[in-house]
């Protein structure tokens, strides 16, 4: 790796100035530099060779029958989340330090993830198999990646100090156990049998959210830019004794090299959402929205600040929440009524916004702003108490 290279070249001659590449802000710097070059660079030749070979977006007939028509994208390039991917994982590579449980952990995940929504889209854009990988193939892939991520920040030795602790916001005790049986079980720890299932749980949920979300041009992209931006300043300020300290939140050792992460993952978004932005160039596809929820979901849960979700990623929590309500009073009033009734026009909420009327760039532009101010909100939450 480039970084381990270019400590090796430190310790056999070091110029001056030269030992600044040791510093976490420098490679997160040049770790966004180098993911916004490859998602730049990178994305024209991996639309041009999609075009190429017509693998494109199939517009279902349902859809484009129904009161919001997207007829007009189908045949647009998908599967641009081999960029994002490829963004990710080099700049990583290349600037973090890989042997970091942390690091290699956040980029197995993005990977795992990344690799199942690419089987989806290669089913449904390639074989012409409009329903893809079977919904309990990803499920399954998702409560494994689930587990292993549960289970590695709870059993590793890096995490032995804080084992099944969260941060909980807006309390004055603000350290949450999910041991709850301790006061009973004395020394036999089952914390694990809480804290697997959650990790589980969020990795799904977050996953599903985000894919949920990608429903516009730009919408999934510049909302994750926006949520990573949040995870940067929280991983950051997890790993530094003096900003721990002042914000009262868990001094988490190592943790500071996941901005490096952090970093590369933001900087693909923006970088993605050149082609990505309306009318977009490009789709992402499962193989995008996947792989970002996965590295949300990772990222939160590595810095301890699962409970705030709700609010740093309030958007993906909206999107997910209108399909469950929709999905739920509709079959209710048809039990009880005879006649399934909608509490929105379509669902997830971005197209009832444009079942009523909005603009689709208008409602992307609306929902990064609420997106920043969520995470400026989050960020805020750590000082009150």
């Amino acid at each position: 790796m480039l970084y381990y290279l270019i400590e090796y070249l430190e310790r056999l001659y070091q110029p001056p100035g030269f030992q600044v590449i040791q510093f976490i802000t420098v490679r997160a710097g040049l770790a966004a530099a180098t993911s916004l070059a490859i998602a730049l660079f990178a994305g024209q030749g991996i639309i041009r060779w999609l075009a190429r070979k017509q693998i494109g977006e199939q517009v279902r007939e349902g859809q484009a029958a129904g009161a919001v028509s997207h007829a007009h994208k189908a045949g647009t390039p998908t599967m641009g989340g081999v960029i994002i991917l490829t963004a990710i994982l080099g700049a990583t590579l290349l600037w973090g330090d890989i042997a970091r449980m942390y690091v290699w952990l956040a980029m197995l995940a993005t990977a795992w993830m990344g690799v199942i929504g690419f089987a989806d889209d290669y089913i449904k854009t390639v074989l012409k198999r409009k329903d893809g990988l079977p919904p309990r193939a990803k499920v399954v892939s998702q409560v494994v990646v689930g587990v292993l991520v549960g289970a590695t920040l709870y059993f590793h030795p890096a995490v032995a100090e804080f084992q099944g602790l969260t941060y909980v916001p807006f309390l004055k005790n603000r350290v949450l156990d999910y041991d709850f049986l301790a006061a009973w079980t004395g020394r036999l720890d089952l914390g694990w049998l809480i804290y697997i299932p959650v990790s589980v749980f969020i990795m799904t949920a977050v996953s599903n959210a985000v894919n949920l979300t990608d429903g516009l041009d730009g919408l999934t992209t510049g909302v994750t830019a926006f949520v990573s931006l949040g995870l940067i300043a929280l991983a950051y300020v997890s790993g530094n004794t003096n900003f721990a300290a002042f914000l009262d939140v868990m001094f988490l050792p190592g943790i500071g090299e996941l901005t490096v992460f952090g970093a590369a993952l933001a900087a693909s978004c923006f970088g993605f959402l050149w082609y990505n932005g309306y009318p977009a160039s490009i789709f992402m596809g499962d193989t995008g929205s996947l792989a970002l929820g996965a590295a949300v979901g990772t990222m939160t849960l590595m810095v301890r600040k699962e409970l705030l979700l709700p609010l740093l990623g309030f958007v993906y929590f909206a999107e997910a929440v209108s399909v469950i309500l929709q999905v739920g009073y509709f079959k209710y009033t048809r039990r009880t009524m005879g006649k399934g009734q909608r509490l929105f026009r379509m669902a997830p909420v971005h197209h009832h916004y444009e079942a009523k009327g909005v603009h689709e760039a208008k409602i992307v532009t609306r929902f990064w702003i609420v997106t920043a101010l969520t995470v400026i909100a989050t960020l805020l939450s750590l000082r009150i108490r």
